[in-house]
């Protein structure tokens, strides 16, 4: 596998409809991705001293993170919209080698600071709500 740019990997928010529209959050100068499961522990006398897991049992989720410049985009004005209202939205990772992933996302927090004379940035987490599945 080929090495990949960091800045093609990309966050779309969906425009709401159906099918959804996506649209690139303009700013972000850096993304994150994290896969979490959590295990069923199946361990018994018969283990043999090992921990077992349950294949395909547990509780998957996936959590985004960026860090940018605030631009005023339509993106990031709906996400900040999202973030005070507790909304889930559909959102879209894509990245170099064309691989994309969609599921629905809850904004879990954001946050802005400034520095005098500075650009204003903010830094968001999005959790995922349901399925995140490759397109």
């Amino acid at each position: 596998m080929a090495a990949e740019k960091g800045s093609a990997f990309l966050l779309k928010i969906g425009d709401g409809g159906s099918p959804a529209v996506y649209s690139t959050v303009a700013g972000l100068r850096t993304t994150q991705m994290t896969v979490n499961g959590e295990p069923v522990a199946i361990t018994s006398k018969d283990s043999g001293g090992w921990r077992e897991l349950l294949s395909g049992a547990g509780i998957r989720s996936v959590s985004v993170s960026g860090a940018g410049v605030f631009t005023g985009s339509e993106a990031e004005m709906r996400i900040k919209n999202h973030a005070l209202s507790g909304v889930i939205d559909s959102y879209e990772l894509s990245f170099e080698g064309g691989e994309r992933m969609r599921g629905d996302f809850l904004v879990a927090r954001l946050d802005y600071s400034g520095d005098y004379n500075g650009e204003r940035s903010y830094t968001l987490s999005l959790e995922s709500s349901g399925p995140v599945v490759h397109v």
